[in-house]
């Protein structure tokens, strides 16, 4: 099956290990899962169940490979390099296997602003549109509380963005934008994700401060999936233990997929 996945929201709604349950139940059902962590913050080595010395370091920080593809050192800016570098061999090089999924972590470029062009941005960009484009399997990316890794050219091929919220008034808001941000990039197809949710008033609120959008589903609140959350470690190791409604949600998408 191929499927791509952008999973974004604000800080602390358990984005992250959202994000992991929803690979690793993809990949439990038989789908070759790539999971991306495009966050500038990377924790999902660690909700995937990885040890700090063996995430894979993050692509924008790999001096070596940079100059290589590009042609120039990092750290420069404007000048002559290569606007198409190879990419199609880092995932397989440069990923960890972690709980039945491939890790990849993407990391960001500290200076110049997110528009600068320099050797760094010009590598994270073609990798996302070789993930986007190219690859013929399951590409789980857990975005920052935006979609800022994905360009024009490759949003309006990701199948899925999918908008993690809390029963907090400031996730909503910030789902607003990310929603507003994901039209303008015409991204085909946007939904919500309630976490943490403890009762129907909590369900409730979601539906009413994000009335038209695509509810996929609720995740309740759980004191397993709140202390891997708090911890940085893998909830549920047996993935037969992830919650139904995680599993109900992943089933959701993979029908959809499916049916196109």
């Amino acid at each position: 099956m191929s499927l791509k996945l952008a999973i974004s929201g604000k800080g602390g709604v358990g984005k992250t290990t959202l994000s992991a349950l929803i690979a690793r139940t993809l990949a439990s059902t038989g789908s070759t899962v790539l999971a991306i962590d495009a966050d500038p913050v990377p924790n999902l080595g660690a909700a995937l169940g990885l040890p700090e010395d063996r995430c894979p370091d993050p692509i924008s920080d790999l001096r070596e490979l940079i100059a290589e593809r590009t042609g120039t050192q990092p750290g420069t800016f404007g000048g002559v390099f290569k606007m198409n570098p190879k990419v199609d061999d880092i995932p397989e090089k440069y990923g960890v296997d972690a709980a039945g999924v491939k890790l990849v972590t993407m990391g960001s470029v500290e200076k110049g602003g997110s528009g600068c062009v320099c050797p760094e941005s010009v590598l994270l960009k073609a990798l996302v549109q070789h993930l986007v484009l190219q690859r013929d399997e399951v590409v789980v990316m857990d975005m920052e509380a935006g979609v800022e890794h994905l360009g024009r050219a490759t949003s309006r091929y990701v199948d899925l963005l999918l908008v993690v919220v809390d029963p907090g008034v400031r996730s909503h808001s910030a789902a607003r934008r990310i929603m507003s941000l994901a039209d303008d990039l015409k991204i085909p197809r946007v939904a919500i994700v309630g976490n943490r949710v403890r009762n129907a008033s909590d369900e409730e609120a979601i539906r009413r401060n994000l009335e038209g959008a695509e509810i996929l589903g609720f995740v309740p609140m759980d004191e397993a999936f709140m202390e891997a959350d708090r911890e940085g470690v893998l909830p549920y190791p047996d993935p037969a233990l992830i919650p139904d409604p995680i599993k109900q949600i992943a089933a959701s998408i993979q029908s959809s997929v499916n049916e196109r």
